[in-house]
């Protein structure tokens, strides 16, 4: 598996460290899982902006719930 170096200051590394002690898991596992989780609210703001900017076009396309329950056989 792949490393990657990051430098952070002596304090900081003491917060991540004993975050990751009261977490019961590694500092590796707690950066992975920061980072995913920053990447995965960036991508649901995109979308959520797309979808108000086509809202307020008058743009957006929607359909009955129903039709979506329909199509997967709910």
């Amino acid at each position: 598996m792949p490393t990657i170096s990051l430098r952070v200051p002596e304090t900081e590394l003491d917060i991540f460290k004993a975050y990751a002690k009261h977490n019961n898991t590694t500092l590796s596992e707690i950066i992975r899982v920061a980072m995913l989780e920053k990447i995965e609210d960036e991508y649901d703001l995109k979308v959520f902006e797309e979808y108000e900017t086509e809202k307020q076009a008058g743009t957006l396309k929607t359909r009955p719930i129903n039709d979506l329950w329909k199509e997967l056989e709910l």
